[in-house]
């Protein structure tokens, strides 16, 4: 039962000196995670679970001493090395899913409710990398700050397999150090350029705004336009992308560069409509507008299928786990309950209403921890 998570788990390095210790690691960690499947967003809470599925978890698991009390769940998981606990997730995502090719966005969330004052500990700043062709997240590292993502994600990438696949990042990632680590490690790139790079993007802008006001006479380029209608929006995306990157002069030091593209949206809501024009580099050729579109639109993945489901249905901005490494290793636990209930396919329901049925029948619990 759960057999790729079990063995997983028991390569974990035990934090706790060997003497007294009275509950086994692995037991703690099948138990935490079945917990947050069901529901469970606190110590208290994983602890109240197992107590009460006692009988259940023994069926499977050894319990030498039963089921630890919420105090030593939060002691000995907060010990636990992130990057331990990281390698752990890798490896197990590894095992349930091939990454296949397509877009791996990347992109950083703040928990709110881990900062601590008294302890004067930042907030932790989650950076993760979302595969949109699994709808999975395929790694994460944590930071005590936003602006700390241009460090974290040259880690993350490192543990990706990014060959054949496109990376997408926002303005915060579009550095040249990190566009050549992706096409060192055989993957292409579309990064978004903002007022973080003033001159580059001011010149990129004027350069795309002109051709786009003359029709790009002249000028080769691709066009690619999409209308979506939903729950009474209208939204247009247009884009634009264009192979001629030889007149920027600083274009030998961005590795891989081929194209520069503008992506503009344009809703309706009503008798309001609004409209954003959005820049992009990129290592991809730049003619062919629909690929460029398909992976600046797949990049939102990670905010509406990763973040959001976080935040609603895992109140993940609302977890006071704070203590040691508790605030990274309970995200880590949300994310492989995510992952689990993303591969089940069975069941026609969205993500809290899985949760909720988990809890409910043993089953399906079952089905969820053997994919």
């Amino acid at each position: 039962m759960a057999k790729k998570i079990r063995e997983i788990f028991k390569r974990l390095e035990d934090p706790r000196k060997k003497r007294g210790r009275r509950h086994l690691l692995g037991d703690f960690m099948m138990i935490a995670l079945c917990a947050v499947i069901c529901g469970a967003d606190n110590w208290k809470a994983v602890s109240t679970f197992g107590r009460v599925k006692r009988k259940w978890f023994k069926s499977f698991l050894d319990l030498p001493h039963g089921i630890a009390s919420h105090y030593t769940f939060d002691r000995v998981i907060a010990a636990l090395k992130p990057d331990a606990l990281e390698r752990c997730f890798d490896e197990w995502v590894k095992a349930v899913a091939a990454a296949g090719k397509g877009v791996v966005a990347i992109d950083g969330k703040t928990f709110r409710r881990s900062l601590d004052k008294a302890g004067d500990k930042a907030a932790i700043h989650m950076v993760s990398a979302w595969a949109s062709t699994n709808d999975l997240v395929f790694a994460q590292l944590a930071t005590e700050a936003k602006s700390n993502e241009i460090t974290a994600i040259p880690k993350l990438l490192e543990l990706l397999d990014l060959k054949g696949n496109t990376v997408t990042i926002d303005a915060m990632g579009c550095q040249k150090e990190i566009a050549r680590q992706i096409v060192e490690q055989g993957g292409g790139y579309v990064l978004a350029l903002k007022k973080n790079h003033e001159t580059f993007h001011d010149e990129v802008s004027l350069f795309l705004d002109r051709g786009i006001e003359k029709d790009f006479k002249g000028i080769s380029h691709d066009f690619h336009t999409q209308t979506e209608k939903d729950h009474g929006r209208i939204e247009t995306r247009r884009t634009w992308c264009t192979p001629e990157v030889d007149w920027f002069e600083d274009r030998d030091q961005w590795p891989g560069l081929k194209s520069f593209s503008a992506v503009e949206c344009e809703r309706s809501v009503g008798e309001k409509t609004t409209c954003e024009r959005r820049y992009f580099i990129s290592s991809l050729p730049g003619t062919d507008a629909k690929e460029i579109a398909h992976a600046v639109r797949s990049h939102w993945g990670i905010e509406n299928k990763l973040h959001w489901v976080l935040d609603v249905c895992f109140k993940e901005d609302d977890c006071r786990v704070r203590k040691g490494f508790g605030a990274e290793n309970f995200s880590r636990l949300r994310r492989m309950a995510l992952n689990l209930l993303k591969q089940e396919k069975s069941e026609k329901l969205g993500i809290a209403n899985k949760r909720l049925l988990a809890g409910w029948d043993h089953g399906y619990l079952l089905k969820l921890l053997t994919g």
